[in-house]
């Protein structure tokens, strides 16, 4: 078989671990592969490059893609379903590996739908596609995340102040619900759980008053109790503007800083977190991904995406897969709340 790879959506280590475990046990099988550029719009444009194991040889410790990504979906395009049938013809594809989040496999779904043979692998730092227990990547933010909080701490203590981070979560809050526990935050805020800003500051307060540093973190998509987005803020996050992050609205710095009488900040994390060399944990994932992946389309298995339940990787239906995004129980919220204040 001619299979094709493609990496949709934002970056995320572990991406090339997961190609280069496609393409190593594919050349095993006999199969051949063919890189797509930049997400979908490399099977709607054509554009590729070869993808053997001389291009895969020392990629799985690099962070990013070798491949590229983008955003770009099909089914936005005019005419984009016909493009990628007509260069997979030309290409002779016989089978497709998509690697990407929820935008990415649920296009993964309607190509399958539509009679292109796809197989998906989970990708997203925010860990909140459904089916899966864990998506690689997240375990890389975490931990960039919590070593940045680590060391804020030292500096917040130094000059006595509040300090706020911000960490990626437009709609889960898995990243900061896991950098708080490790990183033992003072308080954690997350979108499924709205927060009561007087609280905020009373447990900030408390911390202060024992002759300690508060530390808050926060998701980016946290909300005050009443609070709503406005189309202002929604549009600075999705251009990446932080004019709309912590730093300028409740339960910010200034906020916390008229509330407590403690000198506060704000540090916004951004897209550091996705950045870089993976953790093992990821590397072992991604890998464990990729050789399930190759698997299925071995198997001529399509329509499904690799998914880990407990230790296990297992096959899931992409129409699963996408169903719902998965957020944060409030059970898990409540252990973090154990440690506020």
């Amino acid at each position: 078989m001619r299979i094709g790879v493609l990496t949709g959506g934002g970056d995320c280590p572990g991406l090339n671990a997961v190609i280069r475990a496609v393409v190593r046990k594919g050349t095993g099988y006999g199969h051949e592969f063919v890189g797509f550029r930049d997400g979908w719009r490399g099977p709607m444009t054509g554009a590729t490059l070869p993808l053997g194991l001389d291009e895969v040889d020392g990629i799985l410790a690099r962070g990013g893609t070798i491949l590229g990504s983008s955003r770009t979906n099909p089914y936005k395009e005019e005419g984009g379903l016909e493009q990628i049938r007509g260069h997979f013809a030309d290409l002779g594809i016989d089978a497709l590996v998509a690697i990407g989040g929820e935008d990415t496999l649920g296009v993964a779904k309607r190509l399958t739908d539509d009679g292109i043979p796809v197989v998906g692998v989970p990708k997203t730092i925010d860990n909140d596609l459904g089916a899966t227990d864990y998506t690689f990547g997240f375990d890389t933010a975490v931990s960039i995340a919590t070593e940045a909080v680590d060391r804020l701490r030292t500096t917040a203590e130094s000059h006595h102040r509040c300090l706020v981070v911000e960490v990626m979560g437009r709609h889960a809050g898995w990243i900061a619900l896991h950098t708080g526990l490790a990183g033992g935050a003072d308080v954690t805020l997350i979108p499924e759980v709205p927060f009561d800003v007087e609280q905020v500051a009373g447990w900030c307060k408390q911390v202060s008053d024992r002759g300690h540093a508060p530390l808050v973190v926060v998701a980016e998509g946290a909300l005050p109790e009443g609070g709503r987005e406005s189309a202002q803020h929604e549009k600075a996050r999705r251009v990446r503007a932080r004019a709309g992050s912590v730093a300028s609205r409740p339960g910010s710095p200034t906020s916390l800083e008229q509330r407590t009488g403690t000198e506060s900040r704000a540090v916004v994390l951004g897209h550091v977190q996705r950045g870089g060399t993976p953790t093992a944990y990821d590397r072992v994932l991604s890998t464990r991904f990729g050789l399930a992946a190759i698997d299925a389309v071995h198997a001529g298995t399509f329509g499904v995406m690799a998914a880990l339940r407990g230790t296990d990787v297992v096959l899931v239906p992409l129409a699963e897969a996408t169903a719902e995004l998965k957020t944060v129980p409030r059970e898990r919220y409540d252990e973090a709340q154990v440690f506020f204040g």
